[in-house]
C-alpha cells in the first residue's frame, strides 16, 4: 500500500494502471475510519483490480458552526486499518493541493433533492460534497466508486450528478454498517458521552418499529408522528423524521417502497439513520 499526497503523483500511477486495463475502484472518505468505511473498501476489493481510498476533510462542505476544525485527523491509524482490507493507494491531499491558492469560481449544485432533509439544515453542504467528489473523480478516474447507504441523500445526489454530467462511473451503494446494538456506525459516534451512547441505538429501534407499524397497516403520517414522540421521549432533539420514495420524492401514503429518515441531536452530536421499507401489496399475496 502506498500513500500519495499530490494529484500529479496519483495520476501518474493510475495512468499506468489504466494502460494495463486495470479496473480502478474508489472510496472517498474524510478519514477517522470505522468498520463502515472498511466495508466499502472490502466491497471495492471484490469488484476491482486496484482500490484507491481518499482521506480528505473537505472544508467547503462544512457550515460556519459545524465541526471542521475539530474533525478528527487520524491518518496513521487510518492507514493501518486500510492495509488490513486490501487498499492499494491512499490519496491524502492538503487543502491547498485540492483547491489551490486562487478563488474557486465554479460550483456544482443538484436541485430539488437537496432542498430538504439534511440540505435544509445544512445549506451549501451538498454543493460542497458535489464539488469535492467531482474533483476526486476527475483526479482518480475510477471505473466504480463506493458509498455507504447511511448517507442516503448524499448517495442520491452523487448518482444524480454522475448521470446528469455523463460521468463514466458506476456509483455503488453499500448497506449501512451497524454496531451490535443497531447504532449506525459513524465517525461522529466518538463524540457521544457514555450515557448518550447507551441511548443512541433508540434511533434504529424507532426506525424498525416504524417499519413494523407500516406493515401492520398503520397510516404513514401516524407512524412518523409516533417516531418523533418516541425519539423526543428518549432525550433526542429531533431535526427531522421524514418519509421519501427511493428517489427522494415526498410521500404521504405507504403504497410503494419508502425510505424512512431520521436526523436528531443527542447532546451536541447530530446522528442520522434510515431504513428502506419494502411495500408488499396484500393483493399479490397468496
Amino acid at each position: 500500500m502506498k500513500l500519495e499526497t499530490t494529484i500529479q503523483g496519483l495520476r501518474s500511477i493510475l495512468d499506468v494502471a489504466r494502460m494495463q486495463q486495470k479496473k480502478i475502484g474508489f472510496v472517498p472518505t474524510m478519514g477517522n475510519l470505522h468498520q463502515g468505511h472498511l466495508n466499502l473498501v472490502r466491497e471495492a476489493r471484490k469488484h476491482c483490480d486496484i482500490v484507491v481510498v481518499s482521506i480528505f476533510v473537505n472544508p467547503i462542505q462544512f457550515g460556519p458552526n459545524e465541526d471542521y476544525d475539530n474533525y478528527p485527523r487520524t491518518l496513521e491509524q487510518d492507514s493501518q486499518l486500510l492495509e488490513t482490507v486490501g487498499c492499494d493507494y491512499i490519496f491524502a491531499p492538503s487543502v491547498a493541493q485540492m483547491y489551490g491558492d486562487q478563488s474557486r469560481l465554479t460550483n456544482i449544485s443538484v436541485n430539488d433533492i437537496t432542498a430538504d432533509l439534511c440540505g435544509l439544515q445544512r445549506p451549501g453542504h451538498f454543493d460542497g460534497v458535489a464539488v469535492v467528489v467531482t474533483k476526486l473523480f476527475n483526479i482518480v478516474g475510477p471505473h466504480a466508486a463506493f458509498f455507504g447507504e447511511k448517507d442516503y441523500q448524499q448517495l442520491a445526489v452523487i448518482r444524480q450528478f454522475v448521470r446528469d454530467l455523463n460521468m463514466p462511473i458506476d456509483v455503488i451503494g453499500v448497506p449501512i454498517a451497524r454496531a451490535e446494538d443497531g447504532l449506525a456506525l459513524s465517525s461522529r459516534n466518538g463524540y457521544l458521552s457514555e450515557s448518550n451512547r447507551a441511548i443512541a441505538p433508540t434511533i434504529y429501534q424507532t426506525l424498525k418499529n416504524a417499519e413494523q407499524n407500516l406493515h401492520q397497516g398503520i397510516n404513514l403520517v401516524e407512524v412518523l408522528d409516533r417516531m418523533k414522540i418516541a425519539l423526543t421521549n428518549a432525550g433526542f432533539i429531533v431535526d427531522y423524521v421524514e418519509a421519501r420514495t427511493p428517489a427522494l420524492q415526498k410521500i404521504y401514503t405507504f403504497n410503494q417502497d419508502v425510505v424512512l429518515f431520521v436526523a436528531a441531536k443527542l447532546g451536541e452530536t447530530r446522528l442520522i439513520d434510515n431504513v428502506y421499507v419494502k411495500y408488499i401489496d396484500s393483493h399479490t399475496l397468496g
